[in-house]
């Protein structure tokens, strides 16, 4: 029975595609955005997070941890990491989850199951299911058969992807796909490389074979003021988008709201000091791209 990874699942999503849906987080990602604002979808494994600011002193975790991994009297780093196994015995015990494990391994049909509840919503919206992450097609093999169930049960579906994969991967997925929504970060390769730990070749590269055979393709493009809002590369994002006869774009303001997750699996945020952008240089910036003759939305 095939298995995956999945750190969550979002009922009533009306940002990741058209209509009411129902968005599955894969876990696991070969990027490494320093704006990421899901950081314990990275590890494809699954991973325990402490929420310092719940936790009550009661010691029933580390009573539960065979491994002595956690340690509530220090100021940081509680958890071993080298001990800790992620078995999840001491979010177990946690009265206050002050201790949760991050994913959850699901079969198709429990995934599935849950997918279908809301059924009605997709049908009268005109919405369905989007498949995140993480980036979801690093477990694509599971993500595969459930596209395949979906479609047997009519219901709608997207994929939300860095376009980080092997084209091969990528052509499969997309014959059973009815929509990609299409992550571009930054059009220069050493700063992409830089900010998120991989080149943007394999990206481009794909997009662009991707644009020739598959109808429905949606940009996403996170606005992250310092690294690539300047109108030279918003410029080369809109140009190279228009090339490939794409037209619908959404840009996404970035955002502080992950920050706090950063302490709770105990990473360094390496962006703290960045604002959100504001309205005015979202609109300049949409103003540029509508130059290239492309469907502009802010947000979503």
């Amino acid at each position: 029975m095939q298995k995956g990874i999945v750190f969550n699942i979002q009922k009533y999503s009306l940002h990741d595609g058209p209509g009411i849906r129902t968005t599955v987080f894969l876990k696991g990602c070969p990027l490494n955005c320093w704006w990421c604002h899901n950081p314990e979808s990275k590890n494809l494994g699954k991973q325990l997070i402490f929420v310092k600011s719940r936790c009550i002193g009661c010691g029933l975790c580390s009573n539960r941890c065979h491994n002595s991994a956690i340690d509530l009297i220090k100021e940081s780093n509680n958890i071993d990491r080298q001990k800790c196994e992620n078995c999840g015995m001491c979010a177990e015990a946690c009265p206050t989850n002050a201790m949760e494990l991050i994913g959850k391994e699901m079969t198709i049909e429990e995934v599935m199951k849950e997918i279908e509840k809301d059924r009605v919503f997709y049908e009268e919206s005109k919405g369905g299911v989007t498949f995140s992450g993480g980036e979801p097609l690093v477990q694509w093999e599971f993500l595969y058969e459930l596209l395949k169930k979906c479609k047997q049960q009519g219901i709608s579906t997207a994929v939300d992807t860095s376009g980080f994969t092997s084209w091969n991967i990528l052509e499969k997925i997309s014959k059973l796909t009815d929509l990609f929504l299409y992550d571009l970060k930054h059009m220069k390769e050493e700063e992409h490389q830089r900010f998120t730990g991989v080149s943007n070749m394999t990206i481009l590269n794909n997009l662009n074979k991707l644009a020739l055979i598959h109808p429905n393709i949606h940009i996403r493009i996170p606005i992250i003021p310092g690294i690539n809002n300047d109108e030279e590369n918003i410029g080369a994002t809109g140009k190279f988008i228009s090339s490939l006869g794409l037209n619908r774009v959404s840009i996404l303001p970035y955002h502080h709201v992950g920050m706090d997750k950063y302490n709770r699996i105990e990473e360094i945020y390496k962006i703290p000091e960045i604002l959100e952008p504001s309205d005015e240089e979202m609109q300049g910036i949409a103003k540029v791209l509508k130059t290239f003759k492309l469907n502009v939305m802010i947000g979503g």
